[in-house]
This record gives structure tokens, sequence and C-alpha cells, in this order.
């Protein structure tokens, strides 16, 4: 029987620039695409609407459409990877398997696992940079060091990317896929997930975005920002064409993809961010342990605006305009004094474009405990936050309808007393050795 190259879709939903699906298309041997909808993963999600499984679902049918146009399909199980990597060695003539790296904690324990039982059964296991620029032992200090500012990171990036800009690569003119692996995907229903009622936004950005975007990324009332977290999570869009596409029209906007770069290098480098502080000392601090008040904060009943607007459009839309994100994640951890992670876990559960590495980068700077963060004593204030940033009022408006009525809850904490708490906390607590 003729031997096969098979390619796991993981975080690289397309076939365009698709680093790893180029490698093994060009192996010499038909390639069968495959994907696993992971069911360490499914099974810890609360919400069975889940917007980012119907969004995978629905990219993984367009992707089984592309196929077809070679007379191929996808192939695509649920169930526990290294249960479905058995069945799949058992039922195809596989000699090598090719996919994208992905760095996350769990992603690193699945794939040394797989690459275990691939070595066992003689089967080549090739793993390839696709995700993201650069990986998180590409740019270091010239010592050889991690950085843990971002500033010098985004310099030595940039200067990094203009040596030797990653290539942008095409699928094969004729490429020759399997088509001995034609079989439905496994419904929404069958892995008990129903559809969701979140619209996604497209997977491109426009020139006049790009333009603006620097003037406009701030004010959560205008279209100023790209709205691709998802894309890029998912490897919808690639990120080659999207540097590409940004380095000539706006710097501001690379450098957002430079945080990300910046934070996924991090969580590579420090693992133990996931649940402690970047900055040991700050694990000493005392949080309060108040539900009540967290849940106010969940439903977006806190008193403050524009912290409000955030939490309810987070509810509704899975997406919270990044702006509103520090607000609401300074106010949690500031204002009322509840642990970072507990904010943390609510927006991995809630944001469609959650990404572990920014999720737990962004609440940890919020907090002030993470690398390059902002200092504890930097406390936002929400109203002048809000008349900064929404000075009309209007998208506060639009998620607060009954904002500057008598049906408004009254402010849950005072802002003064609230700075003046936090700073005598944290200040008490860090001093102490």
């Amino acid at each position: 029987m003729e031997k096969i190259s098979a390619f796991w879709f993981r975080r690289d939903l397309r076939l365009d620039d698709n680093t790893g699906l180029i490698a093994a298309l060009k192996s010499g041997k038909p390639v069968l695409p495959l994907f696993i909808f992971d069911r360490y993963i499914l099974d810890k999600l609360e919400d069975k609407d889940d917007a980012r499984v119907g969004f995978i679902h629905s990219r993984l049918e367009k992707l089984n459409e592309e196929l077809q146009i070679w007379g191929s399909s996808l192939l695509v199980a649920y169930g526990k990877p290294l249960d479905v990597w058995k069945c799949w060695l058992s039922q195809f003539p596989i000699a090598a398997v090719y996919c994208n790296r992905d760095t996350e904690p769990y992603a690193l324990e699945r794939d040394k696992r797989i690459a275990t039982l691939l070595q066992e059964r003689g089967v080549e296991f090739q793993t390839f940079k696709d995700q993201v620029i650069f990986e998180g032992n590409e740019v270091l200090k010239p010592d050889g060091q991690a950085y843990s500012v971002f500033t010098p990171y985004s310099r030595r990036w940039l200067s990094r990317y203009e040596e030797s800009a990653p290539r942008v690569q095409k699928l094969p003119a004729n490429p020759v896929f399997f088509t001995g692996s034609k079989r439905p995907l496994p419904s929404l229903a069958s892995m008990k997930f129903k559809a969701s009622s979140i619209a996604i936004p497209e997977a491109a950005i426009s020139e006049k975005t790009l333009k603006s975007y620097a003037s406009l990324r701030d004010f959560p009332a205008e279209p100023g920002v790209s709205r691709l977290g998802i894309h890029l999570r998912f490897g919808s869009i690639s990120i080659r064409r999207l540097v590409q596409k940004a380095i000539p029209t706006s710097k501001v906007f690379v450098n957002e993809l430079i945080w990300r770069e910046f934070y996924q290098m991090i969580l590579f480098q420090h693992p133990r961010v996931v649940g402690q502080a970047f900055k040991p000392a700050y694990d000493r601090i005392p949080w309060r342990d108040d539900p009540e008040g967290f849940e106010r904060w969940q439903k977006g009943l806190t008193g403050y605006p524009l912290v409000d607007a955030g939490m309810r459009e987070l509810a509704q839309t899975g997406y919270m305009h990044n702006r509103v994100r520090m607000v609401t994640a300074s106010f949690l951890t500031k204002h009322l004094l509840i642990d970072w992670r507990w904010g943390e876990a609510w927006f991995a559960r809630k944001l469609l474009d959650f990404e572990l590495a920014s999720n737990n980068g962004g609440w940890q700077w919020a907090a002030g405990c993470g690398c390059d963060a902002a200092p504890y004593f930097r406390v936002f204030n929400p109203l002048n936050q809000a008349q900064k940033f929404d000075p009309k009022g209007a998208y506060i408006r639009r998620w607060v309808p009954e904002y500057g009525t008598q049906r408004y809850v009254e402010p849950m904490i005072e802002h003064r007393f609230a700075r003046e708490r936090v700073l005598g906390v944290f200040k008490k607590a860090l001093a102490e050795h």
C-alpha cells in the first residue's frame, strides 16, 4: 500500500501560507488532512453554545469545501488525541505527520505524547513555526537571555524582521491530497454543543482601518480596530500576510502584533505564569474573597459606566474593546482587590479571541504583577477613562441603556477609597519579606 503523509490542523485553519501543510505537500506523498476536536479542551468548556467551537466547526466545513476541489476531504475526529492517533495509525499507511507548533503548556504536553507514539510506530513527526513571526527563543538579548521588558524586545523584533522577513508561501499549483477518507464531519450536536448567535468578524483588515488605527484605536465607540483576534488565535488568517500588509502603513498596529508575540515568548520562557505572578513578590498580595462583588463585575452592575459597558459587551458579543479590557481588569484587581486569576478565567471563558499568553499577560499587566507591568500605584480612574475615551458616551449608552436614569445602579465602591486601600494593601504586602 502506498505510504502517505498526514497534516494535522490545529491553530492554522487555512490552506494559504500554511507552513506545515506546504511542507507536507512537498514530501512527495499524498497528504491526508486531519483535525481533532480535543475532548480534554471541549469537556472543560462550560458554555455549550461557545461561539469558538462553532467558529472552528464552520472553518472546518470551509476547508472541506476547498479540499474537495482536489478530490480530498478533511478527516475530523472527536476524542482524546492519543486515542484518535492510535485509531488513525491503524487505518492509514501514514509515514510522516506534519503540523505547526503550538507552545502553550497543554499543547507541548500533548505533542510530546503524540511524538512518543509516532516514534514507537516508526512514523516521522515534523513540526513547523507558523502562528507567530518569531517563536519564544528567537528574539533574545545579545547575551542570549530572554527579554522581560516590551520596548527593547519590540526593537529587536523589528530589526530581526528587517533582516529576514519570513516568506509568504502559496499552495502548490497541483497539490496532491489523499482521496480515501471521505467521511462527514461530526456535528456540533454530536459533541453536545449547539450553534451560537454571536457573529464572527471577517478575516481581513482594510487600508482605511490601518491608516486610522493609531488615532482611533483607543475609542471604543469608533470602528477603529481590526477585530482579527479570533482569526489569529485559530489561524484562519496568516500572520505573515498580515504583518506584510501592515508594516508600510501602521507601526502602531504592528506594535500590537509584537505585543502578542512578546506575551507568547514570556509564556514559553516562564510557563509558571499560568498560575503565578511573573514577579513572585506579588503572590503575597492578600486578595479579597468577594464572590458577590465579582458577580456584579461579571454582570456589568458596578455603577461605573465604562466598566459596565465593557462587561456587557463581552457577555453579549464575546468581544471587548482593548482599552476597555484594561479598565475592567484594573477595576477588578485594584478597586475590588479581587485576584487577577478570577478575572483571567472569566475572560478565558467569554472572549472569542482568548489566547492564553495574551490573556495572562494582559491580566498580570493590569494587576501590576506581570513582566513590564503597569506599576501597582497606577490605578485607572474609570470615570476619567470614560471622559477621555468615550467623551460623548456613545459606547456607554450602546451597552448600558439605563445610564443617566434612576434605574442605573449606584457605584459599588468610591474611587478615592478604593485607590487608597489598594495602595496600602500592595505596599504592605510587597514590603514584607
